[in-house]
C-alpha cells in the first residue's frame, strides 16, 4: 500500500497497479477472467449474485450458508427481491439430490423461478469440496440452466487444504463467479469478484458504483493482491492457519468431555466444550462464538500462532 502511494495514478480503477493485480487474477486462476475488487464480502456475494438472477428468480444455497444466516438480506435488496431456497447440506456441503429436488419440484408460473446456485468453499462448518464434488454440482446446475457461484470468503484455506490448482476448484469445475475472499487472508478491505463468464461480468462496475462499492483510490486496495498472489505468499498464511487448526483439534481431543463435531478440512474447529471450559476460556478473554452448526466455533487465522494456540489449550485444562 505505501508502494501504490507513490506518484500519481488514475481513479475509479483505471491505474496501472490494478490493471497488474487483474492480470495477477488471470495467471493465477490459467484462464481469462474478468475481475472487481470491493470492500467487503457481504457486498461481493450480494453483487454477484444480483447478477445471475432478476428479481422473480430465486436462488439456491445450503440452509447454514453465509448469504442465507449472515448478509442482513443484502442478496435480496440488492437482486430486487430474488428469493433463497435453501437445500439439504452434509457437514456443511450441499446435497446434489436436494439441490435437484428445489430445482424441479415447480416450474409453474406462481413460483421464483431457480437461476443460481452457491456453494461456500471452504464451507460455514470448515469442511472443503473436493473437485469432483464441485463438478457434480455444477453440472446438476448447468443441465437446468443455473448459474453457479462460489462464495470463497476461504477460498485460499480450501485451496492449501486440498493441495489442488485453482482452475481445477473454479472454472474447470463449472463455477461462473467467485468470491475471493482478502480479508480472511489479512489484507484490508478487499475482497475480489472473479467472473469467468464473461457475459455475466456485464455491467457489473455499475453495480460496483450504485452500491457504494467504487473505490476511488482503487490502487490501494487492488495491490495487496499483487503481494499476496506472488511467491504464494497465499499459501503460507492459509496453509498455517489450516495445520495449527489441525493442532487445536488435536489438542481439545485430548481433553475429557469435547468433542469435535465436523472434520478439519481448513481453519475451523467447532467443538462442544462442557460449559465449565467455555466459561472459564471466556473469562480468561477468549472469544469466541456458539455459532452455526452447534458448538463452539473456533477459528485460526493468518495471524495465528503456535503460541496462541498453546495458550488456548493451557487455559482450557485450567478451566475443565
Amino acid at each position: 500500500m505505501e508502494e501504490a502511494n507513490l506518484g500519481y495514478q488514475p481513479s475509479y480503477g483505471a491505474d496501472s497497479i490494478t490493471a497488474d493485480a487483474c492480470e495477477s487474477f488471470r495467471q493465477f486462476f490459467e484462464t481469462d477472467c474478468e475481475v472487481f475488487f470491493v470492500f467487503n464480502g457481504t457486498s461481493a456475494n450480494s453483487l454477484s449474485l444480483a447478477s445471475l438472477c432478476q428479481s422473480y428468480h430465486s436462488v439456491i444455497c445450503s440452509d447454514v450458508s453465509h448469504v442465507e444466516t449472515d448478509e442482513c438480506g443484502a442478496p435480496e435488496f440488492f437482486s430486487n427481491g430474488s428469493k433463497l431456497l435453501l437445500a439439504k447440506t452434509s457437514l456443511g456441503k450441499l446435497d446434489p439430490i436436494d439441490v435437484e429436488r428445489l430445482i424441479t419440484h415447480r416450474t409453474d408460473l406462481h413460483y421464483p423461478r431457480p437461476r443460481a446456485l452457491s456453494l461456500s468453499q471452504s464451507t460455514e462448518l470448515g469442511t472443503t469440496y473436493q473437485p469432483g464434488e464441485i463438478t457434480a454440482l455444477c453440472q446438476i446446475a448447468k443441465k437446468h440452466g443455473l448459474h453457479v457461484h462460489m462464495d470463497g470468503a476461504r477460498f485460499f484455506n480450501a485451496l492449501a487444504a486440498l493441495g489442488t490448482t485453482p482452475a481445477e476448484l473454479t472454472w474447470k469445475a463449472g463455477v461462473d463467479v467467485l468470491c475471493c475472499g482478502g480479508t480472511k487472508l489479512g489484507m484490508a478491505v478487499t475482497e475480489a469478484v472473479v467472473f469467468f463468464n464473461h457475459d455475466l461480468a456485464r455491467d457489473f462496475e455499475y453495480r460496483c458504483k450504485q452500491a457504494g462499492q467504487l473505490c476511488s483510490k482503487m490502487r490501494f486496495i487492488s495491490a495487496q493482491w499483487l503481494r499476496i498472489l506472488k511467491d504464494e505468499t497465499w499459501k503460507k498464511h492459509a496453509a498455517s492457519a489450516n495445520q495449527l487448526a489441525r493442532q487445536l483439534a488435536e489438542g481439545l481431543t485430548q481433553l475429557p468431555g469435547v468433542e469435535i463435531l465436523y472434520p478439519v478440512d481448513a481453519n475451523a474447529v467447532f467443538a462442544q466444550l462442557p460449559e465449565t471450559m467455555k466459561s472459564g476460556l471466556k473469562e480468561r478473554g477468549w472469544v469466541f462464538y456458539n455459532f452455526i452448526g452447534g458448538g463452539s466455533r473456533l477459528m485460526c487465522s493468518w495471524a495465528t500462532t503456535a503460541a496462541d494456540v498453546e495458550a488456548f489449550l493451557a487455559d482450557a485444562r485450567e478451566s475443565h
